[in-house]
């Protein structure tokens, strides 16, 4: 696996990558990659990290797993590649967007644009098997992510992170609440939004608002 991680994460995550479990972590990549179908690409593993520098990080969303389709995982979390089908999360977060903050539902389900805008699009596990969920959990990248999390945590000052659904807002023990800005919801897959714990949240628009309180620049959602 070649960890091709911008500079700047470098710098602040350089500890990390000579731990013993990010070495294991690395060995098992390699090995999936080099046997079976994985996903995202090897050299787009780190893409979060790349399109959204340490210093310029503003937002924090926190997704599980990469998908597992073909051609589906570009290294954020909820994007997808030009051209590819919307997924059914993506979807609802376009609509919320639409009643949110007025956007129309684009066409491309590539989130590229929010990550240059300060937007950390972060999955929990960077990489899966193909057409098997979950596969790369507990190998490793949970330990790395958190660490991620807790290093902007204790570093920054005044970030936003949307944590949706159970499993993102498990990750707010690792956040200072003092210094932060959280909002939480339900996971905008269809199970849960369809019970009605997503629609109506207003993230998009109470995030800018927090952004603009703190004489930051807004998202251009």
């Amino acid at each position: 696996m070649n960890i091709a991680i911008e500079s700047s994460w470098k710098t602040v995550l350089h500890n990390e990558f000579e731990k013993e479990y990010f070495k294991e972590l690395t060995s098992y990549v390699k090995e999936e990659y080099a046997h079976h179908t994985c996903f995202p690409p090897e050299n787009e593993i780190f893409n979060a990290f790349s399109y959204c520098p340490f210093d310029d990080v503003k937002v924090v969303i926190i997704g599980q797993d990469p998908y597992h389709g073909v051609d589906q995982a570009n290294g954020l979390c909820f994007s997808v590649k030009e051209g590819i089908k919307h997924p059914p999360s993506l979807v609802n977060i376009f609509k919320e967007l639409q009643t949110d903050v007025g956007k129309e539902y684009p066409d491309s389900g590539n989130l590229e644009a929010w990550a240059k805008q300060g937007v950390l699009l972060l999955n929990a596990t960077l990489t899966v098997r193909a057409h098997e969920a979950g596969s790369h959990q507990k190998k490793g990248w949970e330990t790395f992510t958190d660490v991620v999390i807790k290093t902007i945590s204790d570093k920054k000052e005044n970030v936003v992170f949307l944590l949706w659904g159970g499993y993102a807002k498990r990750k707010v023990k690792l956040i200072d609440t003092n210094k932060h800005d959280i909002l939480t919801s339900g996971h905008p897959s269809p199970l849960s939004a369809n019970r009605g714990f997503w629609f109506g949240n207003n993230h998009f628009s109470k995030c800018n608002e927090i952004l603009l309180k703190n004489n930051k620049e807004p998202i251009l959602w």
